[in-house]
């Protein structure tokens, strides 16, 4: 499988993009940089969108994403919690801020079809199957193991915070895909908010290792831009110390598994 970063950080800037990564150039999973990221061919070649949560950062470009498909006559698939379908619907693609894309429009042709997950269900996607895991955030969220052909696998979070012990129970990969949204120096945050800063990336890395006995390859992702100096030196501390590979994301970033 190839794995391309199209967003890494939790804040948009000209040089950094909100969350979101694109796998063989079908699957989109979190959709907060995926319309400043791909072209208009790449967008219409999408299969599925697979959306973590719903705060906005990971759905924002679902409304101009609906648009490029709207005006080609194409039909997008997505996939999310069913609290996280109410969101999207009511907000963003309901015809509220934008047209609504989840009714047939003049030709009969839906532009969004909305597919409900359940936690620990497989979703079958071509020749992808997906098991969405629910892990702790601020609000109902679920992370997904995508395993492709030939029985490669990895764990994307989205956003997470820490208590992950039941999710290490369900999933087994060799790649972790997770966020690291700040710096050491906010753990009350991010225990307060359902996120990860090394420290606790720590912590829940040596939990995996005591139920799976061993502990996945990183790479960190929705990153604040401006603590991510502090962050990256303070992964590599974690690196260092338990011995394994932590890589940080960028945008454009590309990987094969």
């Amino acid at each position: 499988m190839k794995i391309r970063f199209l967003g890494a950080h939790n804040t948009e800037t000209r040089d950094t993009k909100l969350s979101g990564l694109l796998v063989d150039d079908v699957l989109a999973l979190d959709a907060g940089g995926l319309t400043s990221s791909l072209t208009l061919s790449e967008q219409l070649a999408l299969k599925a969108v697979l959306i973590t949560h719903r705060h906005y950062d990971h759905v924002k470009d679902l409304p101009l994403l609906a648009m490029n498909h709207s005006l080609n006559g194409k039909t997008i698939d997505v996939y999310c919690l069913e609290n996280t379908a109410e969101a999207i619907s009511s907000s963003l693609l309901g015809g509220a801020m934008y047209p609504n894309f989840l009714i047939e429009n003049g030709d009969g042709r839906i532009t969004v079809k909305l597919n409900i997950v359940k936690p620990y269900l497989k979703v079958q996607i071509d020749n992808y199957s997906i098991i969405p895991v629910p892990v702790p955030h601020s609000v109902t969220a679920v992370g997904y193991r995508i395993s492709g052909k030939g029985g490669k696998s990895f764990f994307y979070t989205g956003d997470t915070g820490p208590g992950l012990a039941e999710t290490w129970e369900r999933v087994s990969a060799k790649l972790l895909i997770t966020e690291v949204t700040a710096s050491n120096g906010y753990r009350k945050f991010c225990c307060d908010k359902g996120h990860l800063c090394p420290e606790l990336l720590k912590e829940e890395l040596l939990n995996h290792l005591n139920d799976k006995g061993y502990i996945p390859d990183v790479i960190a992702v929705h990153m604040n831009h401006m603590l991510e100096d502090r962050i990256r030196r303070e992964l590599a501390e974690v690196a260092e110390e338990l011995g394994i590979s932590i890589k940080t994301a960028f945008e454009g970033k590309q990987i094969e598994i």
